[in-house]
């Protein structure tokens, strides 16, 4: 629990204060319109979901400029702590968590009417209910925080000056643990990383072979398994499966064993908020709509269970074994001006998948850590997600052109994000070279794939220091297998 004083207090809201610098990935000085609920010294209005890089805010907390969760941002999660383990939503802020159960119980939006009457969604145990409240709330919640944090702020009393509420809502995030933000109904990973793809393709069937003829006409998917999606800092164990041991071998027998190359795949994740009717297709230009928010992702592969099971229909218990997501799901308004052009492609596309709205790919810097057993951490990889071939709005309208319902907290992944030069690749088997080529990481270790006892951090943000949009991280560490006998 927050418990200071009011001379410290005062310190901390003297402190350095961030500068809120907004989100301007292009580094133009264009003004980009913003809410006036924010600050009456904001007076452009026509788009609420993004904020002027050309005016000055501060928060009232200290907020160092290198966090990930500056004022700019306001991240939504699930948190409990030790004095109430009830799951329950927060956002980030800082180094601090605030708990939107009892901010609500306090009276924190009590200024919003047509939040307050909806605030019931922040006694959840997961962010479904808030999620299907629709882009609009979404939209207004995030605004009215940043009101209530920001440093000339109308509401005083709904926090900085509400010592009590402060105290029970205002949390250490290190006093946090946080948990799985939506229940999720289902989850497609896409393919959309054209270089991942071309690159893997090459090692499975040749360069001729390496793109399947419908890899540019759609966005290439499989359905995977929802049920063992898990948050960051959960450990998974080395799975057990069919490989196999030898390829050239005739007749082709494989063995029960434990994976061999177990491997990560670099990606983001998306959920979605709102649903469609069962027969009826969600229209491209009406799919950003659907989105709620983004969250790192870390989808686990065992590429020796891959190369046996995949032919006919694509992965299975190569990929099931888990996939991990960021903690903090950043909302879909947060990050609308750090979007712009993907992979190109040429050709020609049908009707339904052709956006009016053009460069409508996320931007997203994104790094690895790969940490050993013995500690020693090497960053094995950064990227940007602009490396991608379809648009998240592509994907849910091609996901949906069949009559296909979505529904809140439905997730999906974008494929494996990696880049064309050394160390830009989002998996070891491509930095390897299928494990003929050992990665050198610090210390004097090396790796051909991951081993046990290993831990993958993936980082990502956008934006500048001061108002960095940030996930914070996505990590997960490899346990050995279970025994089977």
């Amino acid at each position: 629990m927050l418990n200071l004083s009011s001379l410290a207090w005062k310190k901390l809201l003297l402190g350095s204060a961030q500068l809120f610098a907004i989100l301007d990935p292009a580094g133009d000085n264009s003004t980009h319109a913003t809410s006036d609920t924010i600050t009456g010294s904001l007076t452009t209005t026509t788009d609420s979901s993004s904020i002027t890089d050309a005016t000055a805010i501060m928060s009232w907390l200290n907020i160092a400029p290198e966090s990930h969760f500056s004022i700019a941002n306001i991240p939504f999660g699930i948190i409990s702590t030790q004095a109430d383990q009830t799951p329950r939503p927060a956002v980030a802020i800082g180094d601090h968590a605030l708990d939107l159960k009892a901010f609500a119980a306090g009276g924190g939006f009590d200024a919003s009417a047509d939040i307050k009457k909806s605030e019931a969604v922040f006694s959840a145990q997961t962010l479904n209910a808030f999620a299907a409240q629709g882009r609009g709330f979404h939209r207004a919640v995030r605004a009215h925080l940043q009101a209530v944090l920001s440093a000339d702020t109308k509401h005083p009393q709904a926090l900085r000056d509400n010592e009590a509420l402060r105290n029970k809502a205002l949390l250490p995030r290190s006093e946090v643990t946080n948990h799985l933000p939506m229940a999720v109904g289902d989850y497609t990973d896409f393919y959309a990383g054209k270089n991942h793809a071309y690159n893997i393709g090459v090692m499975f069937r040749g360069p001729d072979n390496a793109l399947q003829p419908n890899y540019l006409h759609l966005p290439v998917a499989y359905h995977g398994r929802a049920s063992s999606v898990v948050v960051s800092g959960t450990p998974l164990r080395r799975p057990w499966g069919q490989i196999l041991k030898d390829p050239k071998a005739d007749p082709k027998v494989p063995a029960l064993a434990t994976a061999e190359k177990l491997d990560l795949e670099l990606e983001m994740g998306m959920f979605i908020c709102r649903e469609n009717k069962l027969g009826s297709p969600v229209p491209v230009d009406e799919a950003d709509d659907y989105i709620f928010g983004y969250v790192l992702m870390n989808d686990w592969s065992a590429r020796d269970l891959q190369a046996w099971e995949y032919v006919p229909l694509g992965p299975f218990t190569a990929k099931n074994l888990g996939t991990s997501v960021s903690a903090w799901v950043v909302l879909a308004d947060a990050l609308a001006d750090a979007k712009g052009a993907g992979i190109p492609n040429d050709t020609p596309l049908l009707p339904y998948l052709q956006e009016k709205k053009k460069n409508n790919v996320l931007q997203i810097d994104l790094e690895v850590d790969l940490i050993t057993a013995n500690g020693n951490k090497t960053t094995i990889s950064k990227t940007n997600s602009r490396n991608l071939l379809w648009s998240w709005p592509q994907m849910i309208a091609h996901h949906s052109i069949s009559g296909c319902n979505l529904r809140p907290g439905d997730l999906f992944g974008s494929g494996t994000i990696s880049g064309t030069e050394p160390n830009t690749q989002g998996s070891i088997i491509e930095q390897t070279q299928g494990g003929k080529v050992a990665m050198q990481l610090t210390g004097g270790e090396e790796r051909k794939f991951l081993q046990d006892g290993d831990t993958l951090v993936i980082r990502g943000w956008a934006g500048k220091e001061g108002a960095l949009v940030g996930f914070g991280e996505v990590s997960g560490k490899i346990l050995p297998a279970h025994p089977l006998f």
